[in-house]
């Protein structure tokens, strides 16, 4: 028997209980749906996560001396870079950089009348474009000018917990490049909202001259923090300006441990991933070994007629091939409309964020188009299900034609 009648026969077999098949059609295209949806999830996290870090904290590339860690954020000399604006104009002078400016870290703690917490200090220079973010994000007073001697910016969270307010004095303590405590008080000019919870929370501005003297690191910086006009070119600008004394670090080597972590949260994915996909297959493989003991006497008319095992076989291979593709059409339709909810309304899970401690998870995530994951998951509903059914198909095959017209 040709194979297009196969085709109309198992076509029109679908349609003799097309509640059962609607419904084993609903299960497929909802399972890859919220497979799709899940996954644009994750990826949309996971992007946006290491975006913001590269914006907020670490650029594109970074220069930092070879002994420093930032983890300690030292502010002793031998772990700082000496003359940073001879080596920010150096970096800034490559075709590849945007924007390029000296940063000064450290640990402090801003105290007010009722309380206290502790933060990183960012000494940064205001006129360059990398805190164009921060200036974007100004919700109150003013942004720091290089000038600004007294002046600070912290986020609007950390002004809301501390009931702190635009020209309010608040007091700065850190320990400064001699090991000794050092204070002094500023007047806050501005507050900033970037949506990313942590950093608002957790972080103070000030001008680097400032800061540098606060600190008593004088002509220091803690790194030169590079934005690129290519997120690609960073290894290639990183090994331009390696040199002795100095690392070189790009985005990847900055944002590995989060990286690392979700890779390893892949596999998670991957088990749910797969449970979904097994469920879906179980409800294509239940719909067509029903459809085998409603048609067993059916079966063996076909058999008696001429048609071969295999031939019965492949009838129930293309119902379920129907049932897979129908339904794996309508679920990309719906895990892609969903995606593009999520890409530009997003989801809203506000304070949240702030438990993960120094990931900067945004305040609001969005979803974004993984075509590649979408296309994979799509054809491994669609073969797990062709498997699923081969069964059925064979127990159908298998059946001898004078005891399946006996069976009813």
């Amino acid at each position: 028997m040709a194979f297009g009648k196969l085709w109309v026969i198992a076509y029109r077999d679908l349609g003799r209980n097309r509640r059962r098949s609607i419904f084993s059609l609903i299960a497929v295209a909802l399972g890859l749906g919220l497979l799709i949806l899940m996954n644009g999830y994750i990826a949309g996290i996971t992007e946006e996560t290491v975006q913001n870090n590269i914006r907020l904290r670490t650029g594109h590339v970074q220069l930092r001396a070879a002994s420093y860690e930032e983890e300690k954020l030292s502010l002793k000399w031998e772990d700082l870079i000496a003359d940073p604006e001879t080596v920010t104009a150096q970096a800034a002078a490559l075709p590849e950089v945007k924007a390029a400016a000296p940063v000064l870290w450290a640990t402090g703690i801003l105290n007010t009348r009722e309380d206290s917490t502790g933060l990183r200090l960012y000494g940064i220079q205001p006129d360059s474009a990398l805190y164009a973010p921060i200036r974007e994000g100004l919700v109150s007073g003013d942004f720091l000018t290089p000038d600004d001697r007294s002046g600070v910016l912290i986020g609007q969270k950390l002004a809301d917990d501390l009931h702190i307010a635009v020209g309010q004095d608040v007091n700065l303590s850190v320990v400064n490049a001699d090991g000794q405590p050092d204070e002094a008080t500023f007047t806050v000019r501005g507050l900033f909202a970037t949506g990313v919870p942590s950093y608002d929370e957790g972080s103070v501005l000030m001008p680097l001259a400032r800061a540098q003297a606060l600190t008593r690191t004088e002509k220091h910086a803690s790194a030169i923090v590079m934005m690129l006009n290519r997120q690609e070119d960073a290894s290639t600008v990183a090994a331009q300006l390696q040199r002795p004394g100095l690392t070189a670090l790009t985005w990847r080597e900055l944002n590995q441990v989060f990286l690392e972590l979700m890779s390893l949260s892949v596999g998670f994915y991957y088990v749910m991933d797969a449970i979904v996909i097994l469920v879906v297959a179980v409800v294509i493989a239940n719909t067509l070994l029903m459809a085998v003991f409603e048609r067993i006497r059916e079966m063996g008319i076909l058999a008696a007629l001429g048609m071969k095992g295999r031939q019965i076989m492949l009838m129930f291979l293309l119902e379920a091939a129907t049932l897979g593709i129908a339904g794996v059409v309508v679920g990309i339709a719906l895990g892609l409309a969903g995606v593009g909810y999520l890409a530009t309304a997003g989801l809203y899970i506000g304070d949240i964020s702030s438990a993960a401690g120094n990931v900067p998870i945004s305040s609001t995530i969005h979803g974004r188009f993984a075509f590649d994951v979408f296309a994979w998951l799509s054809f491994w509903t669609l073969v797990i299900i062709l498997l699923a059914s081969l069964y059925p198909a064979w127990f159908a095959a298998r059946r001898e034609p004078a005891e399946a017209l006996r069976a009813l």
